[in-house]
């Protein structure tokens, strides 16, 4: 073996575990930059660019991309781990669920009940729909798995996760331009009122809902044909 061989061979199957580490540690710093931003007061649009929130998307991008690069590596290199297995997922749904969550939350919220309306475009029951989609896909994905049968990702399932990751910040980089008006975001919006910003967070972010609850129907369907009983046979 040449010498130093041995040292990249370690150092390539730490690398995307490293990554990975890396994507946990962005996901919190952008959760906490989240958490603690609001909505400036006032009924007119501020002059300045909230740089706050386009440091958020920026360190969005940054662990999104630590995705793509940590899997790729790991294949590349055969360096598949058991610490990569179980973390390279948990950080994924922890940066874009906890992303969700938080753009539904009152930090983003316009105006007071009934009458309230979110203008990141994210109403608490999407961020509902999008957690129950990964909850039960991630739930069929380890009974099957448990048993022995592979579960890979699927094409929709890498494209809802491309889209997401293109939403979030997409989202924070426009209200950082244009930060919504309360009667922008009406529904029905008052007419000439809304800004064209508020139309692209809207559809914007209701393409990416869509999309995640249709990527999660293939894996519903494989879920089922894997698990039911063969047929004529009887159950106990």
């Amino acid at each position: 073996m040449p010498p130093g061989a041995l040292a990249t061979s370690d150092w390539r199957r730490q690398l995307p575990n490293w990554l990975t580490t890396l994507r946990l540690l962005l996901a919190a710093v952008f959760l906490g930059m989240l958490s603690v931003w609001h909505l400036p007061a006032g009924p007119q649009r501020p002059d300045t660019l909230d740089l706050w929130l386009v440091a958020a998307a920026v360190v969005f991008v940054l662990a999104a991309g630590t995705d793509a690069l940590d899997g790729h590596l790991a294949r590349r290199w055969d360096a598949v781990s058991a610490f990569g297995r179980v973390m390279d997922p948990f950080a994924d749904k922890l940066l874009v669920l906890g992303a969700f969550v938080l753009l539904a939350g009152p930090g983003f919220a316009l105006g007071l009940p009934p009458a309230r309306t979110q203008a990141s475009g994210v109403e608490p029951w999407m961020a509902v729909v999008v957690l129950g989609r990964e909850l039960l896909v991630t739930s069929i994905r380890g009974v099957l798995e448990g048993a022995g049968i592979p579960f890979p990702a699927t094409a929709s399932g890498k494209l809802k996760m491309i889209l997401q990751s293109l939403c979030v910040p997409l989202v924070l980089v426009l209200l950082a331009l244009w930060p919504p008006l309360p009667v922008e975001l009406a529904t029905p919006p008052a007419p000439g009122m809304a800004h064209w910003s508020a139309h692209a967070i809207r559809w914007t972010v209701y393409l990416t809902v869509a999309v995640t609850v249709w990527s999660g129907v293939p894996y519903v369907i494989r879920g089922w044909r894997a698990l039911r009983p063969p047929s004529g046979a009887t159950t106990p």
